[in-house]
């Protein structure tokens, strides 16, 4: 199932659409989305999932988001990466999740953390 497919399904069966860690992993590898950590930049620094952007929840702007392909939201735990993502849906946006495991739950997982 490719990602687009993915988050359709995901979008339209719950309030909260959020990718499990398989689905991210395989993503992430591939080169399927952008990810989106919408952390602050202290944090970000310290660590963060390869090629992921900063996109401070304090300053964001769904409208700045990248529209060239799906795109998947993180934080440290997921809870402000769910506020972001419900910006976004406020917009219009339906190419958008979050990764509720966020960064902890990605390296918990043995995710590669680059600094």
């Amino acid at each position: 199932m490719s990602l687009a497919n993915l988050i359709s399904r995901l979008v339209s069966g719950t309030s909260v659409p959020a990718i499990e860690h398989d689905d991210f992993q395989k993503a992430v590898m591939e080169g399927h989305c952008h990810i989106v950590d919408v952390r602050e930049p202290h944090e970000y620094a310290a660590g963060r999932i390869p090629n992921a952007i900063n996109h401070p929840l304090s300053q964001f702007d769904a409208s700045q988001l990248p529209s060239d392909k799906p795109v998947v939201l993180v934080c440290q735990a997921g809870g402000r990466s769910a506020k972001a993502l419900a910006q976004v849906q406020a917009h219009g946006r339906k190419d958008v999740v979050h990764y509720a495991p966020g960064t902890g739950g990605w390296k918990s997982r043995g995710g590669a953390i680059v600094m």
